[in-house]
């Protein structure tokens, strides 16, 4: 399912959550939506559910999410962040998937059974009565299960633990097929197993669109330390940003590409009058990073 957004706007009272959205998801693109918090992700993922209105024009497969919400509905699925408290039972949510998608039950059991959740013993409980992450397991199995052709997959490993989200990023990558997808998610490691291509909200606005190896060189950063026991090579260090951190380190952040340059810096000037020089490459999606506002749109 191809997404095709054109100068989308959305306030609420003075606060303007999207201003002036255009960009374009071809079919199959598998896409993370991501940007601090408040950048406008949910209105954006809302909208093309057809919970919001807005202004501007919103096609999925050249169809309108507000004119055409039900017929759009069957071919989506979507993963909350934070699973609803339902009373109903397992049982019932899956029959009624099951219903609505076509599908046999017995394709969601399998499914669910890759995160060793047993729907049949489960089919009595309440989904309210659920942990977090069995809920979580639930809803994903349920999405990948649908045949779905616009996956909206939200934060969808917050509350897996690290076996299961390998289990996940397996079971995506086999089950996916050319579905569209849309991850909104502040986890890397999401980013670096699930998409190929990046959108960067800030403000409301797209400050990327483009391929994620590109935006994730502009998240590059190399933590370059230095240590030394003598008093006389501190002020240099200060001088040249870095900051002591225990004891004897010191140490200072640079972009990957910059990190060369300081290490033949300080091999010069030192001239090997060092304890020892430790260089770590880091990817981060902080907040943090963000205030670099180093990315432009594609």
């Amino acid at each position: 399912m191809d997404i095709a957004l054109r100068n989308v706007v959305k306030t609420f009272g003075s606060m303007k959550a999207l201003d002036g959205i255009s960009l374009s998801v071809p079919s199959g693109r598998k896409t993370a939506l991501i940007g601090p918090n408040g950048s406008g992700k949910s209105t954006l993922t809302r909208i093309l559910m057809g919970m919001l209105a807005c202004e501007g024009d919103v096609r999925l497969d050249g169809l309108s999410p507000f004119a055409q919400r039900v017929r759009l509905a069957r071919r989506t699925a979507y993963v909350p962040q934070s699973p609803p408290q339902l009373s109903a039972s397992v049982a019932d949510v899956v029959r009624a998937v099951a219903r609505i998608r076509d599908l046999e039950e017995r394709r969601i059991a399998v499914t669910a059974a890759h995160f060793d959740l047993d729907l049949g013993t489960l089919a009595n409980r309440p989904i309210r009565a659920l942990s977090a992450g069995m809920k979580q397991k639930l809803l994903i199995a349920l999405a990948l299960s649908s045949r779905a052709e616009l996956l909206i997959l939200d934060e969808p490993t917050a509350s897996l633990d690290v076996s299961a989200r390998a289990r996940f990023f397996s079971l995506f990558a086999e089950m996916a097929g050319a579905a569209t997808l849309l991850l909104c998610s502040h986890r890397l490691e999401e980013i670096q197993h699930l998409v190929e291509h990046v959108i960067a909200l800030d403000g409301g606005r797209v400050i990327f669109d483009g391929p994620v190896d590109t935006f994730l060189q502009t998240r590059a950063i190399a933590l370059v330390e230095v240590v030394t026991t003598r008093k006389t090579h501190a002020d240099w260090l200060h001088a040249h940003g870095f900051r002591q951190s225990f004891g004897a380190s010191w140490v200072r952040s640079v972009a990957r590409a910059e990190k060369l340059a300081l290490l033949n810096e300080i091999v010069t000037h030192f001239d090997g009058d060092l304890d020892n020089v430790v260089i770590r490459d880091v990817e981060t999606l902080s907040d943090k990073a963000w205030e670099a506002r180093s990315c432009t749109s594609g």
